[in-house]
């Protein structure tokens, strides 16, 4: 399968949690698309303090993974949103 491009896009979202709006990472998110999986090469900032759970409700908003063989987090639904 193939990798995803290291480079990757320029443009970045910010990611918050649904629930208490706190800002998770700053993200390198290619396409119109929603948010399905943020592969961890492209997070360039990162504000969690444990991976997949948010750092003030402590909500879990994501599944670590391996997609297309490169680590990744797969979003839960509803979990979080982008701006």
């Amino acid at each position: 399968m193939a990798k995803p491009n290291k480079k990757g896009p320029t443009a970045t979202v910010d990611v918050y949690c649904s629930q208490c709006k706190a800002q998770l990472f700053k993200y390198r998110k290619g396409g119109k698309g929603s948010l399905l999986k943020c592969f961890k090469q492209r997070i360039s900032k990162d504000y969690t303090k444990e991976p997949c759970t948010c750092p003030d409700c402590g909500q879990v908003f994501a599944r670590d993974t391996l997609v297309k063989g490169t680590p990744a987090y797969k979003m839960i639904g509803g979990k979080v949103f982008a701006k």
